[in-house]
């Protein structure tokens, strides 16, 4: 089996060894691979173009991008026409006329004290749920193949951001960065940046779209990019599959620096010690960023733990002053979601909160957070469905800077 570093091929390992590594980096031999930020190897998931690439189909279709692999290097955004948010959604929704409705979501106000003299930030946090391991390799066993054909699901996914509108877009498990989220979401105005696993486990699935990774946009009329890192994530000092973005943005209206960090952590039961190693990391990394918590800090993430695991409680409990903000919708404001992913594997039913968005409690106010959907909502077939396109819910906030921030961010 052939492994591939954050340099590229780095060397082979023994078949007896292989099944310790596939649980640690998430995939076998690879059909593509991750190399400094660029995919390689790519072929596409599904077949056509719908009518929403019509502006793009010319150059960033699937199938012409498959064929033309430079077609993946991101475009330049300068050389792509803006698109109208609201054309854009109504493509989005002649595409989906066949299937039922959005969910309909509504926002929470928490406010505690006066408006703020600035517009608050808009932060999405969505585990998307990657097309190849969509259709090939996590068994959603209720769900319609139909539902998640990823000429329709792109649609759904385009939908719920449209919708929402956020300054700020973090996002697990995107394997289409390069032929959708990257082309479609510069023409709206925002800056992206992509950082693949290692190993992705898409990789193992025919006709795969390249790796699936963490990516962060955010718009740039907003906030203008003043550092940024892409980070592998260690445990117990092993390179893991694992990664984090973190980048430190101004507000353009108000100058104030933060920092905003998006992160997968290791799935799977078993794993809890080497998801808490892999956060301790995390959090060292941002601690440094963050030059000891002097830059407020926000931070999305599929974590893959309850609230009862070692690392949620050292994110709860780190010198970095962090609160996670779904907390504040229960009703004594210390209680999480009672879950942020529902679905039935074959293995049966999961129910599960494992989604989070964490943020310097001293520096950031949550105004409002995005209620998520009801049992009634989602159904007894569960997530993903021909309502909903990922088995993970989008978490939404406003944050606001605080004034005068209280002692430590």
């Amino acid at each position: 089996m052939k492994l591939w570093g954050d340099e590229g091929f780095v060397g082979s390992q023994a078949n007896g060894q292989e099944r310790i590594l596939e649980d640690i980096i998430g995939a076998k031999s690879p059909v593509g691979v991750a190399h400094s930020g660029l995919i390689f190897s790519v072929c596409s998931m599904g077949h056509g173009t719908s009518r929403l690439y019509s502006a793009l189909a010319k150059t960033l279709n699937s199938s012409t991008a498959s064929q033309h692999p430079e077609y993946l290097v991101s475009p330049d955004p300068e050389h792509l026409e803006p698109i109208d948010p609201k054309e854009l959604l109504e493509e989005c929704r002649a595409v989906l006329h066949t299937r039922p409705p959005r969910f309909q979501r509504d926002f929470v106000d928490l406010r505690t004290d006066h408006p703020s003299s600035h517009p608050p930030i808009r932060v999405m946090q969505w585990n998307i749920l990657a097309q190849a391991l969509g259709e090939g390799k996590d068994n959603f066993v209720q769900c319609p193949v139909e539902a998640l054909k990823w000429e329709e699901r792109k649609c759904l996914i385009l939908e719920e951001i449209l919708a929402y509108q956020p300054d700020i877009l973090c996002l697990q498990e995107v394997d289409h960065y390069f032929d959708t989220f990257q082309p479609l979401l510069s023409r709206l105005g925002y800056q992206g940046t992509f950082f693949p696993k290692p190993w992705s486990p898409c990789l193992d699935v025919e006709h795969n779209n390249g790796p699936d990774g963490c990516a962060l946009f955010f718009l740039q009329n907003r906030f203008k990019l003043v550092n940024s890192a892409n980070i592998r994530l260690t445990a117990m000092t092993l390179k893991t599959n694992q990664v984090a973005i973190a980048q430190t943005l101004e507000c353009k209206e108000s100058s104030r620096q933060f920092c905003i960090a998006v992160t997968h952590l290791k799935a799977r039961t078993g794993w809890e010690r080497f998801r808490s190693a892999q956060g301790c990391d995390l959090l060292q990394n941002l601690q440094n960023i963050t030059q000891g918590a002097k830059i407020p800090l926000i931070i999305c993430g599929d974590f893959n733990a309850e609230p009862t695991e070692e690392v949620y409680k050292h994110f709860a409990s780190s010198s970095l002053n962090l609160n996670s903000a779904y907390k504040l919708l229960s009703a004594d404001g210390q209680s999480e979601p009672p879950y942020t992913t529902w679905k039935i594997r074959t293995s049966g039913e999961c129910r599960h909160t494992l989604d989070y968005i964490w943020y310097s409690k001293h520096a950031l106010s949550v105004r409002s957070a995005l209620d998520l959907l009801t049992e009634e909502q989602i159904g007894p077939n569960r997530l993903p469905s021909f309502n909903y396109p990922s088995d993970h819910l989008s978490l939404v906030c406003d944050f606001s800077f605080n004034e005068e921030p209280d002692g430590l961010l």
